[in-house]
């Protein structure tokens, strides 16, 4: 056997004789540490809390048009599909945004939940610590967010854990909603002004149509033709005036009908761009579509979360046994020195 083993078994056999020698102390300290801390953990002194856990993905879609009104071939997004992380991250800035918060509070009136009196010492920083305490939002490995509530009321508990989730929809659905009715308004008005622009073409043609200039090129060809004809085969003065008449009129306004005209159908084709940005941005304000998939709805606890007493129990048990080890050693080479030092003393 080696001089560390030697060393070692010792020390262990040393450590077994102390702890024999104090056993009965120990037992009595321990014994009234271990029941101590579980009368101090009982439901007396510390209330016992419950945990409601919810469970959501976060959807990928942020606008409904988008998703539903483009190009089979040319879309991106799928209106089934999880959320990313970094829709998780944007999900986890919504649940800890103070409107959220706030929300909470007034619809569970947790201040009067938490029995914080509004009128006294501190009240708001007193509930935000109770919410900090009794609320938390993680991401999950898969990338879910889970939301998990404690309270001191069971059914509390599960209402306030699917009440966020519900939040987060309206509050996630009202952000949108902001952007989207300034971003209607401006697509409105470049409609409207489309609109305008096409009838003011429109009625430009009328009017060159009252002339009786329909078609500039067609009519143009025609009269062209019929003069032609007309001189060719020795036709009647009378005949050859009008359609010369009609000729010079032609020429007068066809340049003004030609551009009304063409101007009018690149309009109508920007017109029929801008109707569909409308009618996409008018979706976007009207309709609403949830935000999450729901994984797990919180329910009632059955059994309590908080306080832990066995481990309790046990942390104190060990913490009081390690401390009365170190008390007692102390005290057993105190002896040791102070007789060393009285013998010393008398030779």
């Amino acid at each position: 056997m080696t001089q560390q083993n030697k060393a070692f078994e010792f020390n262990f056999v040393d450590l077994l004789q102390f702890i024999y020698r104090w056993k009965k102390h120990l037992i009595i300290i321990c014994g009234i540490a271990a029941v101590a801390s579980a009368i101090f953990s009982s439901p007396l002194f510390i209330k016992p809390k419950y945990k409601a856990e919810a469970i959501f993905y976060p959807t990928t879609i942020n606008s409904i048009s988008n998703a539903m009104f483009t190009d089979l071939n040319k879309r991106e997004m799928d209106l089934l599909a999880f959320g990313e992380e970094e829709e998780a991250e944007n999900a986890l800035q919504i649940l800890q945004s103070s409107e959220l918060k706030s929300r909470i509070v007034r619809n569970f009136n947790l201040m009067k939940h938490y029995r914080i009196d509004p009128k006294g010492s501190q009240p708001m920083t007193k509930l935000a610590k109770k919410l900090d305490a009794n609320i938390d939002f993680k991401r999950t490995r898969y990338l879910s967010v889970k939301v998990t509530v404690l309270d001191e009321d069971k059914d509390m508990a599960a209402r306030i854990a699917n009440g966020i989730t519900e939040l987060y929809d309206t509050i996630k659905t009202e952000i949108q909603k902001q952007v989207a009715n300034e971003a209607f308004k401006i697509i409105e008005g470049q409609y409207k002004a489309k609109e305008a622009e096409v009838w003011e073409f429109r009625v430009k043609l009328k009017e060159l149509a009252d002339q009786g200039i329909t078609n500039y090129e067609e009519q143009s060809r025609a009269v062209s033709e019929e003069i032609f004809k007309l001189k060719s085969k020795g036709g009647s003065p009378s005949g050859l005036t009008e359609l010369e008449a009609q000729q010079t009129k032609l020429a007068k306004f066809g340049s003004d009908f030609t551009y009304y005209n063409e101007t009018l159908i690149l309009e109508l084709e920007n017109l029929s761009l801008a109707r569909k940005r409308y009618e996409k941005a008018k979706v976007d304000i009207e309709q609403t579509m949830t935000h999450k998939f729901i994984v797990n709805s919180a329910t009632p606890a059955e059994k309590k979360s908080y306080p832990i007493r066995w481990l309790i129990v046990l942390g104190t048990v060990t913490a009081t046994f390690v401390l009365m080890m170190i008390v007692m050693l102390f005290t057993e080479n105190w002896k040791k020195i102070s007789g060393k030092e009285d013998a010393v003393a008398e030779a």
